[in-house]
């Protein structure tokens, strides 16, 4: 435990890390600012000398982790031709269910406030879903200008479904619940493939 008045590096991404494992071990109901700072192994007050409130942690919490998530989706058009189309995709959408995702949301949806602060940061230009989905359409554009995915193929409608299907199942799963993560993995491989994926292979083979 970092001792009064000594300084905690990187404290946010502690307490972050910390607030996931919680959720992973306990659901998001034993989630408490007491339980994240004891999970941090940092001194009770830390918590609220960073954040305005406890809402406002939980809010920056799912912030970042979709900040994360789309940062990850921006660089697919890096590996355009390489690996598979399937595969790349994966890596994304499983990056929405790492670490407690599905429950994170669900404790967001909870608390109102923590709700409101998210929507207005995502209204403000914060890093989401759209800016997830706005990724994949462009991964999948570069692709099929490889011929990796078919010229008949929708980037943007198989986009959508990806993250339509992930948001849905991020806001109805919890502890207990089958895991959310095959399903997209099945989704995610019959939109390639059935909506073309001409070739899965690199483009330059």
């Amino acid at each position: 435990m970092s001792p009064r008045g000594v300084a905690t590096p990187d404290v946010r991404e502690r307490l972050f890390a910390a607030a996931e494992r919680v959720v992973e071990r306990a659901g998001p109901g034993a989630l408490t600012s007491r339980s994240v700072t004891t999970e941090a192994g940092c001194a009770k007050g830390l918590l609220h000398a960073h954040f305005a409130g406890f809402d406002v942690f939980v809010a920056e919490l799912c912030l970042d982790r979709f900040a994360r998530t789309a940062a990850k989706a921006e660089a697919l058009t890096e590996l355009s031709g390489q690996g598979t189309v399937v595969r790349n995709l994966d890596a994304v959408v499983h990056a929405l269910f790492d670490s407690g995702g599905p429950a994170l949301s669900g404790l967001a949806m909870t608390r109102p406030n923590a709700t409101l602060r998210i929507r207005e940061a995502l209204e403000g230009g914060a890093p989401g879903f759209a800016s997830i989905q706005e990724a994949i359409t462009g991964y999948l554009e570069s692709e099929q200008k490889l011929g990796r995915v078919a010229k008949s193929a929708d980037p943007g409608t198989m986009a959508l479904a990806i993250v339509g299907t992930a948001h849905h199942l991020l806001l109805t799963s919890w502890p207990g619940t089958p895991d959310p993560q095959p399903v997209m993995t099945r989704l995610v491989a019959s939109l390639v493939k059935g909506q073309g994926a001409a070739r899965e292979r690199p483009a330059d083979q």
